[in-house]
């Protein structure tokens, strides 16, 4: 592209030169010329005005000495040359100034000025003036030539010059090519930097935020795959596991276990309804078959964490009123959240795992506490990735996510035993 930039340049520079010089040289031609026959003219004058008329009784005439180029004589009425320089028998410019005009003429590769010599209104001679056309055409050329230059050196300048917009024309457009082909090989941080010109940065702008919406969908997309896989996990182990222990169990009660088994499907169900409502980003219905008694999500926690904590020796503790259990809640957010609080004490905590439920006025308080001491500060423990133990650091970052889709608020309330507060506003006090 710059090279395209750099011919269009020089052919522009060049046809403005062309259109310039052409003209100019025709004006130089013509003017050159034209002076020349105006100093012949005043020469042949200012000669005839010196002029005795005692030479034609005979006397001698002293003619002013003319220019080296060219030639000056006085001619009788019998044309003959009398004194001076020029042809012995008068030429046809010099006949007809014997009529008492002025007579120019280009004849015979020369320019002639005749000028008749008068004496009581009565021509008695004529001063001719001349000079070779070769002179003229040597300033001429040697003007040309100065302009010829000129115009070589202009069209230098011109190149330059485009050379040096070239380069700050293309330079921003080949930064945007190098960071477009670091985006294609992987590098989703790469951006387009300002160059100052409008035109490129409004094209750098565009392709940045295409960039960083792309860079936003991949993340979504990779988020969604994690959360999905962080959430499926744990509830089809503990499906896996309670078959299991149906087929291999003696005396088991195996419609007992179907049912826990269908439990399991349908908090499955949930979990995905849930991750695809985060990946939508869509508000929780506050109404209808969405709420559920908080007290029956928090019965529903136990049944699923009572085993995998009393298989490790760890008691899971539940404490509330029968008031606060009675309020409803988002039901299938608030499992979502319950089952990632109490993984994560499991895997990162120790001792009894207690569930307290309190009833602020305006929201529920859910407290999910263990007798551990938290490894990561209560800035970081909530960033997606963040994480000490065997963990993903996945599960945190997205309750937060779920808790704020659904207009409630999860925070670390405490370290020293870890505890993890969930605010569930209630209706009319969101």
């Amino acid at each position: 592209m710059r090279q395209r930039v750099v011919r269009v340049a020089l052919v522009a520079a060049s046809v403005a030169l062309v259109l310039l010089a052409i003209p100019l040289a025709v004006v130089i031609r013509t003017s050159f010329f034209a002076d020349e026959r105006g100093e012949l003219e005043r020469d042949a004058m200012a000669t005839a005005i010196r002029v005795s008329p005692d030479f034609t009784a005979g006397d001698p005439v002293e003619l002013p000495p003319g220019r080296s180029e060219g030639q000056i004589g006085l001619y009788d009425t019998t044309l003959r040359l009398r004194a001076g320089t020029g042809p012995g028998t008068a030429d046809p410019a010099t006949r007809r100034a014997l009529a008492g005009t002025v007579v120019q003429q280009s004849a015979d590769n020369e320019l002639v000025s005749a000028v008749p010599v008068s004496q009581d209104e009565r021509v008695i001679g004529v001063v001719r003036a001349a000079v070779t056309t070769r002179s003229v055409w040597n300033r001429t050329l040697a003007a040309w030539a100065a302009l010829l230059t000129t115009a070589l050196i202009a069209l230098g300048v011109a190149i330059l010059v485009a050379r040096r917009q070239a380069r700050a024309l293309t330079a921003p457009l080949e930064a945007l090519s190098h960071t477009s082909q670091a985006i294609a090989a992987g590098d989703l941080s790469a951006r387009a930097a300002s160059c100052a010109i409008p035109e490129i940065d409004q094209v750098a702008t565009a392709h940045n935020l295409m960039v960083h919406q792309l860079t936003q969908l991949l993340q979504h997309e990779r988020d969604f795959t994690a959360n999905a896989s962080h959430q499926l996990r744990t509830p089809l182990t503990g499906l896996q596991l309670g078959l299991d222990a149906a087929l291999t169990t003696p005396g088991t009660d195996l419609r007992a276990a179907v049912e826990a088994a269908l439990d399991q499907t349908r908090h499955l169900d949930n979990t995905i309804d849930e991750v695809l409502q985060l990946a939508q980003a869509q508000p929780v219905n506050g109404t209808g078959a969405s709420l559920r008694l908080v007290g029956e999500v928090l019965q529903r926690a136990e049944r699923r964490w009572h085993g995998p904590l009393a298989k490790d020796g760890r008691r899971l503790t539940l404490v509330f009123d029968r008031a606060a259990a009675a309020l409803p809640v988002p039901g299938r957010t608030t499992d979502q959240i319950l089952d990632i609080l109490l993984d994560n004490a499991h895997r990162h905590g120790s001792g009894t795992v207690t569930v307290s439920l309190r009833d602020l006025g305006s929201a529920l308080a859910l407290d999910v506490a263990d007798e551990g001491k938290p490894t990561l500060d209560a800035a970081a423990v909530f960033v997606r990735g963040a994480t000490t133990g065997p963990g993903s650091g996945i599960g945190l970052a997205l309750a937060r996510e779920l808790a704020s889709v659904a207009g409630a608020r999860i925070a670390l309330s405490g370290t020293a035993p870890t505890r993890f507060t969930l605010l569930l506003p209630q209706s009319g006090h969101a």
